[in-house]
């Protein structure tokens, strides 16, 4: 493949990502303008975040099957269409059924989105870190733009956040264009080898541990991402239009807090690296979610975004021989995990439902005392360990 080549495909996967980061952060900020347009309730939300969770999971699955027989290329088409269809559904609708089908569909699409691009650019650009960094910074650029996009749709109507929707449902129309005229490498992969799979890893207790951090970790990232404007804004600890810069400041924050965890784990062992970061992350959340006055709660976001930002990768290398020497456990890890994602939205919602949004966020705090003590379990496995 000509270098001309390999540069067009890293502008079209950084388009599609970039597109797929705007999707996330969505997810989060439409969710107070979609409640009060159709007068739903905190329980209805919760569960319209952890639809999108679900999808999100579901796809994953789909994007390791669906390539072999269909090509990456129809995978990524037929799939990210329901992407489409979601954004376009939830301006159309206030039935509470269909508006959950409609977050499954976007987590449809961003799974798929995901699967497909790191795969394509991990290929293209083999054993280049720099090419996989500069892909999830484009979608971290997306991500970090989306609450902009939605103060600007929505500044003189609330209403107008129907146009962040469509505007959003046209962006994912052109990736899709752009992947369909796009010169997929590799587009039908060889099926996995089909031997029988050792499972022996399950009882392996780096992998208990391991597995325990990123199911309370995901509980907690999904609720936060999901949650926090619509916390920030029906508290009245920040009005409408700063809650939604305050996400945009976390992503900013989980960004630099990514990069500075990459270059700490060098010094560090991990085990400590990780127990340094729960505690901290622990003590922003009390700031966060107990501390109710527009400056400090500003600053326990802030915190909160950066002693979270590396726990998830942190993990997954802690348990490198692991993963290389049982190929499914990193499948195994991210599934278990990803059930946190999709529970706990729906717990804070319940809960809210019933005693306020201030209380359905202070049980995200259990989940998060509860993952610093998996990392404390962590370190007592590992006292005898050498290496960082």
């Amino acid at each position: 493949m000509t270098t001309k080549e390999t540069r067009g495909i890293f502008v079209r996967c950084y388009y599609i990502f970039f597109v797929n980061g705007i999707l996330t952060l969505l997810i989060g900020s439409l969710l107070p303008f979609i409640r009060d347009t159709y007068g739903l309730d905190y329980q209805i939300g919760g569960f319209l975040v952890s639809a999108h969770a679900i999808g999100n999971l579901v796809s994953s699955f789909l994007g390791g099957i669906l390539p072999i027989k269909f090509g990456r290329k129809n995978t990524l088409i037929f799939l990210g269409t329901f992407g489409v269809i979601a954004f376009v559904l939830m301006t159309r609708t206030s039935n509470p059924a269909l508006l959950i089908l409609a977050f499954f569909f976007t987590g449809v699409n961003r799974g798929a989105v995901s699967n497909f691009n790191n795969s394509v650019v991990n290929e293209v650009a083999t054993g280049k870190a720099w090419a996989l960094n500069l892909l999830h910074a484009v979608f971290s650029i997306g991500a970090f733009l989306a609450p902009f996009l939605v103060l600007i749709f929505t500044k003189n109507n609330p209403h107008n956040w129907m146009y962040m929707a469509l505007t959003e449902a046209a962006l994912i129309l052109t990736s899709l264009l752009i992947v369909f005229f796009m010169n997929v490498p590799n587009n039908y992969p060889a099926a996995k080898d089909g031997s029988k799979t050792d499972w022996s890893f399950l009882k392996n207790k780096y992998f208990i541990v391991a597995t325990g951090i990123i199911f309370f970790y995901l509980c907690a990232e999904q609720s936060i991402n999901g949650w926090l404007v619509t916390y920030l804004q029906d508290s009245g600890i920040l009005s409408s239009q700063f809650s939604q810069v305050m996400t945009s400041v976390l992503w900013l924050v989980i960004l630099i807090g990514r990069l500075l965890t990459a270059f700490v784990s060098t010094k560090i062992k991990k085990q400590y690296l990780l127990l340094g970061t729960s505690i901290g992350y622990v003590i922003f959340a009390l700031i966060l979610l107990f501390v109710h006055h527009s400056v400090i709660t500003s600053i326990g976001v802030v915190g909160v975004g950066l002693f979270m930002a590396g726990i998830y990768a942190t993990t997954i290398a802690s348990i490198g021989d692991v993963v290389k020497e049982y190929p499914t456990c990193l499948g195994m890890l991210l599934t278990i995990g990803s059930f946190g994602a999709i529970i706990m939205p729906s717990i804070v919602g319940t809960v809210a439902k019933h005693t306020g949004i201030k209380g359905g966020m202070a049980v995200i705090i259990i989940a998060i005392a509860i993952n610093m003590l998996f990392m404390v379990a962590n370190v007592i496995i590992r006292k005898d360990e050498k290496q960082l």
